[in-house]
C-alpha cells in the first residue's frame, strides 16, 4: 500500500527524506554540519506546521490511514482482550469491537468503531460505518459490564453510521437513541475519547459518558465538512470553509464544553509515533478511571445526565 502524504506534509517528509541519504554518505564524506543544520530547519519547519493547522487539516490527520485505530490501542495498551461478538438478533458488525481486557490492574469493556488498512479490510470493516447490530452489540456488552460493575471506555472513529437501505429497515436511528439513552443511565464509569473521525449518530451511539475526552488531531461534529459544503453550497468544493464554520476541533469543542479534556499527539499526528500515543492514552485514563471510581453510582448517573442536558445555549421567546 502506497505511503500517504498530506499536501502540508510534503515539505517537512521531503527534508526528512534528504537527511536520511545523507546519512547513508556520511562515514564517506565530512557532512555533519550540513546534517545538524537540516535537522534544526526540519525541526523548525515541523513546528511551524504543526502549531499552525487549519481546521481542515486536521480533519484530514483524523482521516490518515496509517492512524492508529481502536485494535492498535487496544494491543499497544491493554492486555488479555477478550472480543465478544453479536448483537443477539441479527448478527455481528465488524465495524464495531468491543471486549473486555485489562489496563494495567483495571478490568474495562472497550468498545470502538474500527477501519480497515486496504481495500479489501475496509469492505469487511464497512469502512468503520456501523450497522443497527453494531450499536446493539455495543449495548449488550455495556449492560454486560455494569452489571458486574465494570468501567466502560468507547473509542470513537467514524464517518458516521452506514446510511444503507438494510440499515434503515433495522432500525438505525433506534439503535442509536436507544444506546443513548441507556448509557446516560448505566451506573458505571464510563469514558468518551474521540481517537480520529467522530460524525454525527455514528459516534454519538456509543458517546455518552461521564468524560469526553478528544485527541489533539481527531474531529467531533453532527456533519463531516464535505457533506455540510454539499448542503449549503451544492458542492464539496467549500469543504475547507465548511470545517472553519463548523469549529470541530479539539481547542473548539473543549472551549464550548463539549469535550473535558485534550490528549496531545505526538507532533505530526498519532500515526507518526503509535507507541507514544497508546501510553498517553493508557496513563490518561488510568488517571480518569481513579477520579471516577472516588463517585458514587447514583452521583455518577446524576452528574452524567447534568453534563449532557448543559451541552448548547438557546433562547426561548
Amino acid at each position: 500500500m502506497a505511503k500517504v502524504i498530506l499536501d502540508f506534509e510534503r515539505p517537512i517528509l521531503e527534508l526528512e527524506q534528504k537527511i536520511m541519504e545523507m546519512r547513508n554518505y556520511a562515514d564517506n564524506l565530512d557532512i555533519a554540519d550540513e546534517i545538524t543544520t537540516l535537522e534544526q530547519k526540519v525541526d523548525q519547519l515541523r513546528m511551524n506546521v504543526y502549531n499552525n493547522l487549519t481546521r481542515w487539516q486536521r480533519v484530514q490527520l483524523a482521516r490518515h490511514p496509517d492512524r492508529p485505530y481502536t485494535l492498535d490501542y487496544i494491543q499497544l495498551m491493554s492486555e488479555d482482550f477478550l472480543e465478544l461478538h453479536g448483537d443477539r438478533r441479527f448478527g455481528d458488525d465488524k465495524a464495531i469491537v468491543a471486549g473486555f481486557c485489562r489496563i494495567d490492574k483495571e478490568t474495562v469493556l472497550i468498545v470502538g468503531h474500527q477501519k480497515g488498512r486496504d481495500t479489501r479490510s475496509n469492505i469487511y470493516r464497512n469502512f468503520g460505518m456501523p450497522h443497527p447490530e453494531g450499536y446493539r452489540k455495543a449495548l449488550r456488552l455495556m449492560q454486560l459490564a455494569a452489571k458486574f460493575g465494570r468501567p466502560i471506555i468507547t473509542l470513537l472513529d467514524t464517518p458516521g453510521a452506514y446510511p444503507g437501505i438494510g440499515a434503515e429497515e433495522r432500525g438505525q436511528g433506534e439503535a442509536i437513541a436507544r444506546n443513548m439513552f441507556e448509557m446516560s443511565h448505566l451506573p458505571v464509569p464510563i469514558i468518551i475519547v474521540v481517537i480520529g473521525e467522530g460524525a454525527s449518530g455514528g459516534a454519538l451511539g456509543i458517546g455518552v459518558g461521564d468524560r469526553v475526552l478528544m485527541f489533539e488531531n481527531a474531529w467531533y461534529s453532527v456533519i463531516s465538512p464535505e457533506s455540510c459544503s454539499s448542503i449549503l453550497w451544492r458542492s464539496w468544493d467549500y469543504k475547507e470553509q465548511a470545517a472553519e464554520a463548523l469549529k470541530l476541533t479539539a481547542p473548539d469543542l473543549l472551549e464550548q464544553g463539549i469535550i473535558d479534556r485534550i490528549i496531545p499527539e505526538p507532533k505530526g499526528g498519532a500515526h507518526r509515533n503509535p507507541q507514544l500515543i497508546a501510553q498517553t492514552l493508557k496513563i490518561t485514563l488510568l488517571e480518569e478511571l481513579k477520579a471516577l471510581q472516588k463517585i458514587k453510582p447514583d452521583r455518577l448517573v446524576h452528574l452524567r445526565v447534568e453534563k449532557f442536558s448543559k451541552m448548547g445555549a438557546w433562547k426561548e421567546r
